[in-house]
């Protein structure tokens, strides 16, 4: 997906100026004009700060493109989890199309040396994941954590949260949050 292409034609359906979207979601003018033009690739920390400025989840901007609209499924093959991850973070969602969904389940990756970006993640709702194999560094509130596989961890999401990677191997974690917009 071109985030940047996505961004602008979102920011125009909705009848924003870059300077206008930037004071809703405190960055700077410069900020918005970078992403949309693919000069750097925004944290999914960073991405969902513009995103609220829309206001949208990150789950609905990826869907645009996606067209998920669709059936009311029961299995999703590997082939049709969407890929919300910004980066190299992958961050497949299951359910993708589940009308009125509760809470997002995905299934997580982090290469070796990245995270969820400099800035605390921080939304209502909970979350709670599995890792499943690598180790990852997890910081809520002032207090950080080394999990490593079979580990896992539930907090609450309005606590200031944040995932880093600085290992040599991935991190493959299946995650569960809520609400269901992420």
């Amino acid at each position: 997906m071109d985030i940047g292409a996505s961004l602008k034609s979102v920011r125009k359906m909705r009848g924003l100026s870059q300077r206008e979207l930037a004071k809703r979601a405190g960055v700077t003018n410069s900020t918005i004009s970078m992403i949309e033009k693919n000069s750097v690739s925004p944290s999914v920390s960073s991405l969902k700060k513009v995103l609220a400025g829309i206001p949208m989840s990150l789950v609905e901007f990826f869907s645009i493109e996606e067209g998920t609209v669709g059936e009311q499924k029961v299995v999703y093959r590997s082939e049709e989890l969407l890929d919300i991850g910004t980066g190299d973070l992958v961050y497949k969602l299951i359910g993708r199309d589940f009308p009125n969904r509760a809470m997002s389940i995905m299934h997580e990756t982090y290469p070796p040396g990245t995270s969820t970006g400099d800035e605390m993640l921080q939304h209502h709702g909970e979350e709670g994941a599995y890792v499943i194999s690598g180790k990852i560094e997890l910081t809520v509130a002032d207090e950080t954590f080394l999990l490593e596989q079979g580990d896992s961890y539930y907090f609450s999401s309005e606590l200031p949260h944040r995932f880093n990677n600085p290992f040599t191997e991935p991190c493959c974690i299946v995650s569960a949050t809520t609400p269901g917009d992420f």
